[in-house]
């Protein structure tokens, strides 16, 4: 921090990241010099084998060439240690010290090369400790090489060499305004072309289309707008995220105030209408997790899914006209039957056709909770990735409905898909034809449940009994308009520190304004932080005393940006600079609030056991609003709560703990 410049380019490596992986290789070439040492000196005036005069040179140049990289890797790693994230200067000369290193590469592969030839050799006959030694030098040597190789391709920064847009102070003054603009112009569209590569290197393996090329470009110039306003490396994200979780853990475990507590005691009426809510939506998360077909059903079965799916795959299916795309071997099908319970005849329509914008879907007769069903997939594709990554915003104009407002793009296309096999298709007329007294539920998990809250209000005024229940949906959905409108027939469901259903580009940009401000405001050492860190990530404990923006400073302080901090946001890198008047910290925000659909039911953990024989779990349930998922939440939990499988365990944990009570 800032990205280290070698070579006349910006990579993306700190000053501060070769403290660990330099102390590694340190322990690992002095043992090895020891090794060598001391076989140098067992065998030596033993060197008259044939061959031998050329190990002799071999072992003697080798011992002086490790003693060398040892003395550059420990001064290295020494200056390395130096200095704060935010505070690179005792570590100005480290660039130096990393030229000497890199030219001891050159000596080191030669003598690598030389000492495989000399092995291979048939004439030589010396002693087989000797050779074995000298084998197993080279092998550590190529390792190495290759090692270092793939870490500079890792942290290769492909916009590091655009130095025209390296502007000093006095320089950015003196620039026209159109010199500045066209820099500015190159800049972000070398960015934007990067990203673009690396999304479609990373789906290489999909059929690509228009939409894809669309997708591609949209999601690479949201990553260029956030990404290109800071100078953090990898490392910094991390030591930021370790810090931000150890602040979060103090703040949670301090006592909260009276009125804060009595704030959350609910009324009876609530209270009884959310155990009905919560017994719902139990019983619908099956359906929404039965969507995921046959790698939800291993995925919590794992030792009998596959003897099970291989004795239904070859058993009678519903006709072809009644499922649409590939379901081979029948084990999709097979698992939403073992999963939901249902009848081959309970089916309506069943999709597994998945593109971008279009996802998987299935239609079926719930005869307990007498509805007619629609489940719609959660993410599990490229295709549904590119879906989620199209965050950019889309009014939503729909007839009769006065809160018109924004939505998510991608997940809106989906749902648009999804209404138009419904209704221009006939699968719900067909269904209410079988079933007119059933009511209309949609029901989806994470991608799933937002397509299917937008697919609930395109259905609203046709089906005005219409009910939905969106199970961990994205946050990023919904206008505030359109959010209090859908809380008549929508409720979503979230557990615990779901990173998903806080997951807005708002949020995503507070995150990193965090992140930013507790790195600049952090005294300790960046491998300090990543240490210390893992250990309480690991173990446990108290979290660290790590000086933050709060200590020390008074409410006047905290609302003026910090010097660090502003040098971090808009530091003059070769790539990542803005122009001042663009500066993130003084700009308004560029994405309008999204937000959560529907009334919110917010599962929380409020004990588990630490016992090995037992993994037991209580989770409590009330009702929540918007506000209170403003914001990311850093823990380990923060992907797993997202889980369906543990959305599921929660809300059953629930359900059956109601039911016991009723039967007190």
């Amino acid at each position: 921090m800032p990205g280290l410049v070698v070579f006349g380019r910006r990579w993306a490596i700190g000053s501060d990241d070769f403290v660990l992986p330099g102390a590694f290789e340190l322990f690992v070439r002095l043992v090895w010099w020891i090794g060598i040492l001391v076989l140098y000196t067992v065998h030596k005036g033993q060197f008259n084998c044939p061959g031998g005069g050329l190990l002799h040179s071999y072992l003697l140049v080798l011992i002086i060439l490790l003693a060398s990289i040892i003395c550059a890797l420990s001064a290295l790693v020494y200056i390395s240690m130096q200095g704060t994230i935010s505070n690179p200067g005792p570590r100005k000369s480290l660039p130096k010290v990393l030229y000497t290193r890199l030219l001891l590469y050159l000596p080191e592969f030669i003598w690598a090369v030389l000492g495989a030839v000399w092995v291979s050799d048939s004439s030589v006959h010396c002693e087989k400790t000797v050779i074995n030694a000298i084998i197993w030098t080279v092998i550590a040597s190529w390792v190495i090489i290759i090692f270092t190789i793939v870490g500079v391709v890792i942290v290769f920064d492909p916009l590091g060499g655009k130095k025209t847009f390296y502007l000093t102070e006095g320089v950015s003054r003196n620039l026209e305004s159109s010199q500045s603009g066209q820099l500015l112009y190159n800049v972000k569209s070398t960015a934007t072309r990067v990203w673009e590569q690396r999304i479609r290197l990373l789906c290489c393996c999909i059929v690509q289309d228009d939409d894809h090329r669309v997708a591609f470009t949209s999601i690479a110039e949201l990553f260029r707008t956030y990404f290109s306003d800071t100078d953090l490396v990898p490392s910094d994200i991390a030591a930021g995220l370790i810090l931000l979780h150890q602040e979060q853990d103090k703040m949670e475990s301090c006592p909260k105030e009276p009125e804060e507590v009595l704030c959350h005691s609910p009324s009876s009426l609530v209270a009884d209408n959310l155990d009905v809510e919560l017994e719902n939506a139990a019983h619908y998360m099956l359906f929404a997790a039965a969507a995921y077909g046959w790698p939800y059903y291993i995925y919590t079965n794992p030792f009998t899914a596959l003897c099970k799916l291989k004795g239904d795959c070859c058993r009678s299916r519903p006709t072809d006209s009644d499922i649409t795309g590939s379901d081979r071997h029948n084990f999709h099908f097979g698992s939403i039957l073992k999963i939901t319970g249902l009848q081959y005849r309970d089916f309506i329509h069943i999709s597994f056709h998945n593109k971008i914008y279009e996802i998987p879907f299935f239609v079926a007769l719930d005869h307990k909770k007498e509805a007619i069903v629609v489940a719609v997939r959660g993410t599990l594709s490229f295709e549904d990735i590119l879906t989620d990554l199209s965050a950019d915003c889309e009014d939503l104009t729909l007839e009769d409905v006065l809160e018109n407002g924004f939505v998510h793009k991608g997940i809106t296309q989906a749902a648009t898909y999804i209404y138009r096999k419904l209704i221009n298709d006939g699968i719900l007329n067909q269904a209410f034809t079988i079933a007119p007294e059933y009511k209309l539920v949609v029901v989806g998990h994470s991608l799933g449940g937002g397509t299917a809250s937008i697919l609930a209000i395109m259905l609203r005024n046709s089906f005005p009994t219409l009910k939905c229940y969106a199970f961990s949906p994205p946050g990023g959905l919904l206008s505030k308009s359109l959010a209090d409108y859908t809380k008549h027939f929508i409720v979503s469901v979230i557990v615990g520190k779901d990173l998903v259903a806080r997951l807005s580009m708002p949020n995503m940009e507070d995150l990193k304004r965090r992140i930013v401000r507790i790195v600049a405001n952090c005294n300790r050492p960046k491998y300090q932080i990543l240490l210390r860190g893992c250990w309480y990530e690991v173990f446990g404990g108290d979290p660290d005393d790590f000086p933050t923006e709060l200590d020390g400073r008074n409410e006047n302080a905290l609302s003026q940006p910090l010097l660090a901090e502003e040098s971090l946001m808009v530091h003059r890198s070769p790539s990542y600079s803005a122009l001042e008047d663009e500066s993130p910290l003084n700009s308004p925000p560029q994405y309008p609030h999204l937000y959560l659909p529907g009334k919110i039911i917010h599962i929380v953990e409020e004990s588990s056991s630490r016992r090995w024989c037992s993994s037991d779990t209580k989770y409590t349930a009330r009702w929540s609003n918007e506000t209170v998922f403003s914001s990311i939440l850093i823990s380990p939990k923060m992907i797993t709560d997202h889980m369906p499988d543990v959305v599921l365990k929660a809300l059953n944990s629930l359900s059956q703990e109601q039911g016991a009570c009723l039967s007190c």
